[in-house]
């Protein structure tokens, strides 16, 4: 049957209510919860989006959440191996400098509440209009999750609890559906797992033996020594 709680179906601009409710007849609050969408690449996005744009529910309020790597549009940053880090140190002003895209990520918001119809989009299409507006695409997603119906994005967004914390990520009474969930444990795998260099445990190695020969916290730095070599 017609969907009867998405502005689609009554042909409606999306609620504005930061708090995404809406009442009901006796006055009580209904909460309508978002669905978050979960696939195992950001390419797969692209492509469930273009799926979107086919349905009646193509106009239904949604983002995509995703790395600086698919989506910082700074001319330095962007170029940079260490992306995070030097957006961060835009942002606090670590260098007297600041981030012009960040600024003007209002632009991106109002662009997209501004639509007549708006369509489903996918990463290239925001980062596109982030150029022609000189807007942040990253943060400009982050800010329409707060109005959107459906989030996309990659698994670990939803399964690593850091990540859901800084991407303000609350999946409580909200609906999840994972995409091909059976790579799910190799993704939840990958979440708690680091790698490292034969070179980057050597390197740790010998500052190790140069605090324990100096007798700088031996206790601690002993242990820690033996695990480098048995690795090595």
């Amino acid at each position: 049957g017609p969907c009867t709680e998405c502005s689609c179906s009554s042909g409606k601009e999306p609620d504005k209510d930061p708090s995404h409710t809406k009442k009901k007849e006796n006055g009580d609050r209904l909460c309508v919860p978002k669905i978050f969408f979960g696939t195992r690449t950001h390419k797969q996005i692209t492509q469930i989006s273009r799926e979107l744009q086919r349905t009646a529910y193509s106009c239904v309020p949604m983002t995509i959440l995703s790395s600086r790597d698919y989506t910082c549009i700074h001319p330095v940053v962007s170029n940079s191996s260490n992306r995070n880090e030097m957006c961060v140190e835009l942002l606090e002003g670590k260098h007297g400098k600041s981030c012009s895209y960040y600024h003007g990520v209002h632009k991106l918001s109002e662009h997209h509440a501004q639509q007549p119809a708006p369509m489903a989009w996918d990463i290239e299409d925001l980062v596109s209009l982030g150029r022609k507006l000189r807007a942040c695409p990253y943060f400009a997603a982050r800010e329409l999750m707060v109005g959107a119906d459906i989030v996309f994005c990659p698994y670990n967004y939803l399964l690593d609890p850091q990540i859901r914390d800084s991407m303000d990520i609350d999946l409580k009474d909200q609906v999840v559906i994972l995409d091909e969930a059976h790579n799910i444990e190799d993704c939840a795998r990958e979440s708690v797992s680091y790698g490292v260099t034969e070179s980057q445990l050597r390197a740790a190695r010998e500052e190790l033996e140069l605090m324990v020969s100096s007798s700088i916290r031996q206790k601690h730095h002993e242990p820690l020594q033996a695990v480098c070599c048995s690795l090595i």
